[in-house]
């Protein structure tokens, strides 16, 4: 049975809200030893950026340390921090959450460890950090504060209680990791994937991000497609210009109601948008004309119904396009799932499911295949121990020209079982 950690251990530290505060702060850490433990909160779901509304950090004799980032807007102080620590290793769980908003503030780590990474490579059953916590430091972590709204000030104590057991717990979290990824002989791998989440840039900007609307399956005409565009940015517009979360503007229901049904009348359309709102003083009368102005278009200036696809087509349409390609697709997937069972550790960690397909809707070469499949895998992002891991493994699923029967639903399964009819 886990202990419950219902408080940092040394106690709950003022929140830093000034400069001299910062100074002492930095001056505190910069005396301790060892990684630095860092994360943040955000107020994903109530605003629509995603900055830090609180930074925690923790280093061994040099404290626990919350700040408001918010309060604490120095450009230089943050910069300051950056370059005291940035020898040192930070320790964050399920860094790439959290590191946009760090970079914003200008936090960019040169040494991670990654908990939550680090976990799964592992071969840990539950890697958030709380069930992490329970299994390796047999501590209960508090949770009930994880979907506030962090933008709200003054920040309650026991929400400041909850964000400091984040950190306070994370340099001890980091060691049992580290234990485990020895005892199986994975550090390094673990060690090449928190560098390549360094490395990492920014994904680029997604084409056409409207047509992600919930609920666009159901469309089957290209005018109601131009109302969903352009309601979709004038909502995008008008949740950036107040800083708040899009959804909380209206949800696509609104948004895919409203293109279906036109509303002939101002009052109609305020009511199916009024109803289903967290925010007061809508421009609603602009987007009703907006709708219309959207109703005059011609054909030509309205929206495809599906974009001309890009990159290789979705696996259900391979078996037609490409039926070599899926006979190897579906000998690959075997064998890395296989691969994963043994190494313990989720398929995804393994291998990319996006690597395998580009290696596999390929026609491989008669010679020099350990060449092919080491470069392909490469090209698609897999890091040296992930392609040694699974290079030799691929070599007989690429020769393959019939695909495996796919596997037996449970239902099958017990149909199968089933005892003889009397």
């Amino acid at each position: 049975m886990a202990e419950p950690l219902l408080h940092p251990r040394a106690g709950l530290p003022e929140l830093i809200i000034d400069r001299e505060g910062f100074l002492s702060c930095l001056k505190e850490l910069a005396a301790g030893n060892g990684p630095i433990a860092i994360d943040a909160e955000r107020a994903s779901g109530y605003r629509y950026s995603q900055r830090a509304y609180l930074i925690q950090i923790f280093r061994r004799n040099g404290g626990l340390h919350l700040i408001d980032p918010i309060a604490v807007n120095d450009e230089s102080l943050w910069k300051q921090m950056n370059e005291t620590f940035i020898n040192c290793e930070w320790i964050i769980h399920a860094s790439t959450q959290d590191l946009p908003c760090m970079r914003e503030l200008g936090l960019a780590p040169q040494y991670l460890f990654d908990t939550e990474l680090g976990g799964r490579i592992a071969g840990c059953e539950r890697v958030g950090l709380g069930p992490l916590c329970e299994s390796l430091l047999g501590l209960a972590l508090a949770k009930e504060h994880s979907a506030v709204d962090w933008s709200i000030r003054p920040l309650r104590q026991e929400w400041l209680n909850y964000a400091a057991l984040d950190v306070d717990v994370l340099v001890d979290l980091r060691d049992e990791v580290e234990k485990l990824l020895i005892e199986k002989g994975k550090l390094a791998w673990a060690q090449e994937d928190f560098a390549q989440i360094l490395k990492n840039t920014p994904p680029a900007a997604r084409k056409d991000p409207w047509r992600r609307t919930s609920g666009m399956h159901k469309i089957k005409d290209r005018m109601t497609l131009a109302i969903i565009r352009a309601l979709w940015h004038a909502r995008d517009e008008f949740a950036r210009s107040i800083d708040i979360s899009a959804g909380r503007v209206f949800n696509d229901e609104v948004l895919v109601d409203i293109a279906t049904k036109r509303p002939a009348a101002i009052d109609e359309f305020n009511k199916i948008v009024k109803r289903r709102t967290r925010v007061e003083n809508l421009p609603t009368t602009e987007w009703f004309t907006l709708m219309h102005q959207v109703l005059t278009f011609a054909p030509q200036d309205l929206p495809e119904l599906r974009l001309p696809s890009s990159g290789l087509p979705v696996v259900k349409l391979w078996k037609e396009r490409n039926p070599l390609g899926y006979a190897r697709l579906s000998h690959a997937r075997a064998a890395v799932i296989a691969k994963a069972a043994e190494l313990e550790m989720p398929v995804e960690n393994l291998i990319s499911p996006d690597a395998i397909r580009q290696l596999t809707w390929q026609t491989p070469p008669e010679n020099n295949l350990t060449t092919f499949i080491s470069s392909t895998l490469s090209a698609a992002g897999a890091r040296p121990w992930q392609i040694t891991a699974v290079g030799e493994i691929l070599i007989t699923p690429l020769a393959q020209t019939e695909p495996l029967p796919p596997a037996p639903t449970p239902e099958a399964e017990s149909e199968s079982e089933a005892p003889p009819e009397e």
